[in-house]
């Protein structure tokens, strides 16, 4: 299980135990999950002021600051709009991880393969 730290948060990486135990469509059903728990309901995406509101509760992130919660938002606002959608969060969460990163082309290709029609 891998562990790191980003701006001097302490981020221990249970994701790729979770992928073994779920497999890769059930994680990422999960990932979904956390997204809608952190997103602003009106909104239907994540803003700084949501995950703020709901990263200690659901993340267990109790010590993070302001920056640290805006270097997050900021690294995984790819489009730039000061949100994160879905597609966002979920991409982040796979940098966040180093070993996911490394099995997640294997990943994907099992959940579009099980997707299949």
């Amino acid at each position: 299980m891998a562990s790191s730290s980003r701006s001097g948060v302490e981020f221990r990486d249970f994701f790729p135990s979770m992928v073994e135990k779920l497999g890769a469509e059930g994680f990422v059903d999960e990932l979904c999950n956390g997204f809608r728990l952190l997103m602003d309901s009106e909104k239907r995406v994540i803003t700084f002021e949501s995950l703020k509101r709901n990263s200690a509760a659901v993340l267990g992130l109790k010590g993070m600051g302001d920056e640290e919660l805006m270097c997050m938002m900021e690294e995984g606002d790819l489009d730039g709009d000061g949100s994160l959608n879905q597609m966002e969060f979920c991409v982040l969460m796979f940098r966040l991880s180093p070993d996911l990163m490394k099995g997640s082309r294997m990943w994907l290709e099992e959940v579009m393969k099980n997707n299949k029609m």
